[in-house]
Order: structure tokens, then sequence, then C-alpha cells
């Protein structure tokens, strides 16, 4: 075995038990909008960050180069508030609970008084996959190291050659997101992974909430083209949707040896540099990096540049023995916790998830090339042949969610009423 496989193994797998709890732990990215069509105003958000610790009872865990609070937290349930990417995006990382329903009402609680208090300035939280208004806001990342250098290093993009990226990289300020982790075992992470990536084009029909005004991209869901066409796609096995179903853990840790590092820290500093696989970074002699203020310096790998090693596949194994869901834009409000009922749904039921998959009518007609799929079912208009596959498909899928949620016993099944509806069901 590799010694950048051995390293990754070690990273990933440490955390993953043999018999776990199910926990759920949910990410809610959404952007912050100024109600008169202009830029979202920093200091409005800035003072609600201040304003916050005292109503909530949450502490400051961190703040920006100028003292400016931008993650906060609750010590009780473990719930975070802060800045994603930008000042003009507030997500909410609840801690693990239990049931859907634990994670709404702390959710509630917040949202109204975080949206009282931005009222009093015309300013809101709106349910959308991409800041409405991205084009007036400023989209500079917060003023704090990790920010910075994700901003800085999608940037690169203006520096390559390869013609096929998009020239948004300061989207990062800009998409939203709504994911969902659930605790995975030794023996079934890799099932659930394989399970998930065959129904990226059911999620991306049911779940997709982010056009883009700003180019004419034949899609739904340019959150998946601002990951794929950016410096996170330069290697394809870095993000998106898994390339193949995995045979094995060894199958699996093979594709994630294909993924990027592109950061490494030395003495508190932060540096970023073009991407190298895992599997080629410990041999790379020297890497050509850069310091957040522009400056190129030389630095050496080194085996400790693993423990900040992130990928962004659609179905992710993290460090803390979940998988996490990333492909889902930010739902409207109203539908808030559609996407994590689906998900933990179809998980509970997971032996019969495969066992449909595998003879699914839907793959039949559209084959079984996953990425290609999403791209496909996400698209601003299909043929009705292919409206009538992708609603039968997606059908399925949410009864045999619904089934899932009931199995649980804990009424979760109200959460995919929104779909259910849509879908005539």
């Amino acid at each position: 075995m590799s010694r950048s496989v051995e390293l990754l193994k070690k990273r990933y797998l440490k955390n993953i038990k043999e018999n776990p709890n199910l926990f759920i732990g949910i990410e809610l990215e959404y952007p912050i909008v100024n109600l008169e069509g202009k830029a979202t105003d920093g200091e409005v958000v800035k003072d609600l960050f201040r304003y916050l610790p005292s109503v909530l009872g949450f502490t400051i865990e961190k703040v920006d180069d100028f003292g400016n609070p931008i993650q906060l937290l609750d010590p009780v349930s473990q719930d975070t508030i802060l800045f994603e990417v930008a000042y003009t995006t507030i997500e909410f990382a609840f801690g693990k609970a239990e049931s859907i329903q634990e994670v709404e009402e702390r959710f509630n609680f917040y949202m109204a008084t975080i949206q009282n208090k931005l009222g009093e300035a015309n300013h809101a939280i709106v349910g959308c996959g991409i800041h409405p208004n991205w084009d007036k806001n400023e989209n500079c990342p917060v003023a704090y190291p990790r920010y910075q250098m994700l901003m800085d290093y999608l940037n690169l993009s203006r520096n390559v050659t390869k013609s096929d990226l998009h020239h948004f990289p300061e989207y990062g300020a800009f998409i939203c997101g709504s994911q969902v982790q659930l605790d995975v075992s030794k023996s079934n992470y890799l099932r659930v992974i394989n399970a998930f990536t065959q129904i990226e084009a059911a999620k991306a029909f049911l779940f997709a909430n982010s056009e883009f005004s700003g180019e004419d991209w034949d899609t739904k869901i340019s959150r998946d083209i601002f990951w794929e066409e950016s410096m996170h796609g330069i290697y394809p096995e870095n993000v998106g949707v898994n390339a193949r179903l995995f045979k094995d853990e060894d199958d699996f840790f093979d594709y994630l040896n294909h993924s990027a590092i592109f950061t490494a820290e030395r003495d508190g500093q932060t540096y970023y540099f073009y991407p190298i696989q895992a599997r080629d970074y410990l041999s790379t002699p020297e890497i050509q990096a850069f310091t957040l203020n522009g400056d190129e310096v030389l630095i050496h790998p080194q085996e400790e540049d693993f423990q900040t090693h992130r990928s962004y596949q659609y179905q992710d194994l993290t460090t803390r023995g979940t998988v996490e869901f990333r492909s889902v834009c930010t739902q409207p409000l109203d539908r808030t916790f559609a996407s994590a009922a689906f998900h933990l749904g179809l998980l509970v039921h997971l032996d019969k998830l495969e066992a449909y998959l595998r003879t699914a009518p839907f793959f039949t007609t559209t084959g079984r090339d996953y990425k290609l799929l999403r791209r496909q079912f996400s698209k601003k208009q299909l043929t009705d042949e292919e409206e009538a596959a992708i609603l039968e498909f997606s059908k399925d899928l949410l009864t045999l969610a619904e089934e899932g949620l009931g199995k649980r016993d804990k009424q979760e099944m109200v959460y995919l009423e929104p779909l259910k509806k849509e879908l005539g069901l």
C-alpha cells in the first residue's frame, strides 16, 4: 500500500465505528439579501453577529482580522452560526441530533431572531442556491486565513490555460448548499456511497435551485458547473459525482488518492498552490506555493499536510465517521428539511434501496453514467420521455424514503410532503 493511501485511510477511517447510533448532522447555507435589490450591506451583517451572542446565549468562537465575530457556538447544543466564505452568506451548522424535529425547532428559533434583526435594516435570509444579488455584491472573502486562501486558490484559474474553466472564481462567495451528514459503519460506508451515487439524477430533479443569470448555462444547478469547472475540478476525482461505483475499500481509496491537495500550513502560515494529486504529493521534491499576500515561496511536502486534505465529492466520507451528502442546493424556506429527510429515509432503508437500484427501470432507458445523468436531468427543459422516466424514478425513491422514515417512528415523514405534493403523490 502506498504511503499516501495509508495516510488517507488513517485520516478517514479512524472515527468510523462498527455499530454507530444514527445521528443527523445538518448544515444550511443561505444568502443574506438587501431587500431593496442593492448589494448586501456588510456592516448590517457584521452587526448581526455582534448582536446574536447576547440574545441566543452563543459564545464567540472565531473573529476576523478586524475583531468582528464570524463564528458563534452554542455550548449546549453545539450548534454553530458562521459566515460561509463571504460576509453575504450565513451558515447554520447544527450539532448532531437524533431527529429532524430537534434541528427544526432550534432553526426556527434562530431564524425568527435573525430575520427580525435583519428586517430592521431591510435585509433578510432567502432560500436560494445562488445569492440573488451576486452581481452587485463585493464577493470578497471573510478576513480570515482559511477563506482568503480558498478564494486566492480559486483565483488561480485566471492563470490556467486550460480553457474550459468558468470565469467566476469568486463563486464561493455566492453559492449556497444544504448538506446532511449521517453516521455510517465500517461495513456499510461504501454501500452508502455507491447507492447514493446512483440517485444523483433524481436529486438533481427534486432539489435544483441554483439557476445562474450570469451565463447561458442549460442547467438549474449552476453549483455543479461552478465546482467542477473551477480549480476544484482540475482532477475530476476531486469533486462532484463519483465516476464509478467502488468494488471495495482499496478501490475507493485508490480513487481518493487521485483527489487533490492544494494547501499546507507552516509555522502558523497558510499556503496554497496548484493542485497536486494525493498519490504524487509526497514524491514531489518541492512545491512553488503562495502566501496570502501573494508572495511565492518554495515548500517541501510533509505527511502532516494530509491532515488538511479535503475532497469535494457529492457523497463525501468525512473524518467524523459520517458520509456527507453535498449535492443539494439551498432549498426554499418552506422545504428546508426535505433533503435531510429524503437522505435519512433512504439510508435507513439501505437494503431495499440497493435492491431497487439493481433493477430500476430508469437505468434500462438512460444507462448508468451517473455523472452524465446528473447533468442531463438538471437541464431547464426535459423531453417528455425524460420527464416521465425521472418522475417515476423520483416517486419510487420518495416512497422508499418515506417507508424508511416510518421505520424510525419519529414522525419525520412530514418533511417529505412538499416533494410528494410536487410529484402528485
